[in-house]
């Protein structure tokens, strides 16, 4: 990686865009390598990894080996002490795994991301990262995007920051927030745009096997599961349909399902129906059907990896169920769309 190097605004071979990239300790690599990648491929003409257009370098509070998530490591090349933030537009941090564990390195960073800020540079969290930046005092009366299952988490901790739980980033002047995961990317490709363009934006997606570019406003159908049960719901209710989202599949029993949660079947039946009226089983086949009708409205998969996919292995007792749930077969389901 190399290092930062001067940027002139008057030099016509200045790059258009200059990202800091911090990792946080123990943060996720999705969320940070789709970012990077993202940048590499907007950054030149070819593949070759040159930083023509966007610029970026990696940083931290110290150099040396910097552990992920996931235990693999990366060396940061660039203490921030180091840096001269005028070559910069754009301060993104990536949150580690733990929302607590992110909101405990704030008294580390805040002194750097207040400078940062007041120069006039875009401070950019994604993932938990949020979390750091509302502890530091910096998204004060502002708009961010959270992971919807650190939602209530946060607002709980930050009841003067506004949610928007619809949107996978949030573009709030100044201060812009990812929810992480695979979202980094199109957070990036909306960045790259703003400064070199849509085709330098988009280049390289179909290399990252990225189909279909979502919106800002893209809705997580598990989000929407979950959310659906309501702020009342039991946690064992939320919890419950996390897991079911999980194993769409349903090779789990319920009771299986029920004693990872800490209850029993008939307990966690009660819930259900309480909440849904449906009992456990019925509302994972709800599950397992809407994920079904959002493949044939969505994709070119066939018929057999479909139903392979929601747990059936017979394509026509699968269509069978289907039709009992949804009210048509699924061909003419797919007509309809």
């Amino acid at each position: 990686m190399p290092d930062s190097v001067s940027v002139s605004t008057n030099n016509p071979s200045a790059p258009d865009v200059r990202f800091l990239l911090i990792p946080l300790p123990a943060f996720n690599l999705l969320p940070f390598g789709g970012f990077l990648d993202k940048l590499r491929f907007s950054a030149d003409e070819e593949d070759h990894s040159q930083q023509k257009y966007c610029q970026w370098t990696v940083a931290g509070l110290t150099k040396g080996a910097l552990l992920s998530s996931s235990g693999v490591a990366i060396d940061i090349p660039t203490a921030l002490d180091e840096l001269d933030l005028a070559d910069y537009d754009y301060v993104v941090m990536f949150g580690g795994r733990s929302a607590q564990a992110s909101m405990a390195e704030a008294p580390a960073y805040k002194p750097f991301l207040r400078r940062a800020a007041a120069k006039g540079l875009t401070l950019v969290s994604v993932d938990n990262a949020t979390f750091l930046l509302a502890a530091a005092g910096l998204l004060m009366q502002r708009e961010v995007a959270v992971h919807w299952r650190h939602v209530p988490e946060f607002e709980q901790a930050f009841p003067d920051v506004s949610v928007q739980a619809d949107q996978l980033f949030c573009l709030d002047g100044k201060r812009i927030s990812c929810v992480g995961g695979a979202a980094a990317i199109e957070l990036a490709v909306a960045l790259v745009a703003r400064h070199c363009g849509q085709t330098k934006a988009v280049k390289g997606l179909a290399d990252m096997l990225v189909d279909n570019l979502r919106s800002q406003r893209h809705a997580i159908r598990s989000y929407d599961d979950v959310m659906a049960a309501g702020a009342s719901a039991s946690r064992h209710v939320q919890r419950a349909i996390v897991l079911m989202h999980h194993d769409i599949t349903q090779r789990k029993t319920i009771e299986a399902l029920a004693a990872e949660l800490g209850v029993c079947r008939r307990q966690l039946d009660r819930l259900f129906t309480d909440e849904f009226a449906l009992t456990t089983s019925q509302y994972w086949m709800m599950i397992r059907m809407n994920h079904a009708c959002w493949r044939l409205r969505h994709s070119t998969y066939r018929l057999s990896d479909i139903a392979e996919e929601v747990g059936f292995t017979d394509v026509s007792y699968f269509g069978k169920v289907f039709k009992r749930h949804v009210g048509c077969t699924p061909k003419q389901y797919i007509a309809e769309k």
